[in-house]
């Protein structure tokens, strides 16, 4: 369903009412507890803010996606990187994976539970010995009559402390490399399933980061998501939604940072007069908004079309890089802008600044994606 422009207002207004009500008076505490409360997932899903995009049948609204983006942009530009990322994996990854290769008795097993907030998602591929090179994964999903066993241990996973259902990347073919993976739906509540402690990292503190084991936990065959040994082959067709996500929150997260920028330095007065009237605050402002205006048309120009589905992982990877590259240029400026103020966690740009630094990182590296990219231009 395509969603007009009062349509896509309307939403933006109830979600940054909820956002004003339910997150901004806490997330400066949540971010020095280091946790976002798990009762914010069923505050998000009450609201319907949860998975807008997914069927009415299982509680949601049924928005178009661009509904979706617009969530996780406001989430993004108010500063609430850890949040946002949150959000991301489990609206934007984990809830279409199920609807788009799940079988019926899936969706209907576990999408009404993560739109009402019941329900918290995690996807967990990334390996203590393999993160980007999915054929190094080593945990294994071995067949046992009419289940499957699943061994290995997973690192770096968004919302994994909290999750309560897992999307489990693990080798059903250890001969296959790559095309030997297969997806599993795992119900975290499951006999040989624990979580390490969560990572302290240097940003995006809201956002739980977890280390996740699998100890002969035994799955009913009907985990199973997608086809065997087709894993790797869903996982790129979901590539293109997951980055258009991390782009979002790139140039919503630069937008913020610009704003606070701005309104900063009309304030802060230097050798007599705001700094906003120096040349040289002046320039690096219009520097910055000329790079997050062009990172938008970038995003706008793939939004349009992921939307008649003529996207492709090359703009995927183009878009990725370019949009989270211009996130830590444009920060960075900001910052710089701030002075010794921008160092201090009491300024909010701080926190623009070191939730950005993930971003080149995490949903594929900005050196992967040049790989990516170069592939298209000069083969392998």
């Amino acid at each position: 369903m395509s969603t007009n422009n009062e349509e896509l207002e309307l939403f933006r207004d109830m979600v940054l009412r909820c956002l004003e009500q339910e997150v901004t008076p806490y997330y400066e505490q949540w971010e020095k507890d280091a946790d976002l409360p798990r009762e914010l997932w069923k505050t998000l899903g009450a609201a319907g803010m949860l998975c807008v995009d997914m069927p009415e049948e299982y509680g949601a609204a049924a928005t178009g996606f661009d509904v979706c983006q617009l969530i996780n942009w406001e989430i993004s530009r108010l500063g609430f990187g850890g949040l946002a990322s949150g959000y991301n994996i489990h609206a934007n990854i984990v809830a279409p994976y199920i609807h788009n290769i799940g079988t019926q008795a899936q969706r209907d097993k576990w999408l009404p539970g993560m739109v009402s907030g019941d329900i918290l998602g995690c996807i967990a591929m990334t390996e203590p010995g393999a993160g980007s090179d999915l054929a190094g994964m080593r945990s294994t999903a071995v067949r046992d009559g009419d289940e499957y066993i699943l061994n290995g241990s997973k690192v770096f996973i968004t919302n994994g402390y909290y999750a309560d259902l897992a999307i489990v990347c693990a080798k059903t073919d250890t001969t296959a490399g790559a095309k030997g993976i297969s997806l599993f739906l795992v119900d975290t509540t499951l006999p040989g399933f624990s979580r390490g402690k969560r990572i302290d990292k240097i940003g995006q503190h809201t956002s739980d980061t977890a280390e996740l084991f699998f100890d002969n936990v035994r799955l009913p065959a009907d985990s199973l998501l997608g086809g065997e040994n087709k894993g790797f082959i869903h996982l790129m067709e979901e590539l293109p939604r997951e980055r258009l996500g991390c782009s979002t929150q790139a140039v919503a997260s630069a937008q913020g940072a610009l704003d606070l920028a701005a309104a900063y330095v009309q304030e802060r007065k230097a050798f007599g007069k705001s700094i906003s009237q120096f040349q040289n605050t002046r320039f690096k402002l219009a520097e910055v908004k000329t790079d997050i205006a062009l990172s938008k048309a970038l995003l706008d120009q793939n939004m349009a079309k992921f939307a008649v589905g003529t996207m492709t992982n090359d703009d995927a990877a183009i878009v990725k890089l370019a949009t989270t590259e211009m996130q830590l240029r444009a920060v960075n400026e900001c910052l710089q802008l701030f002075g010794g103020y921008g160092y201090t966690s009491e300024y909010a740009i701080s926190r623009f600044y070191t939730d950005a630094r993930i971003q080149t990182i995490y949903a594929g590296s900005s050196e992967i994606m040049k790989e990516v990219i170069s592939r298209g231009i000069v083969g392998r």
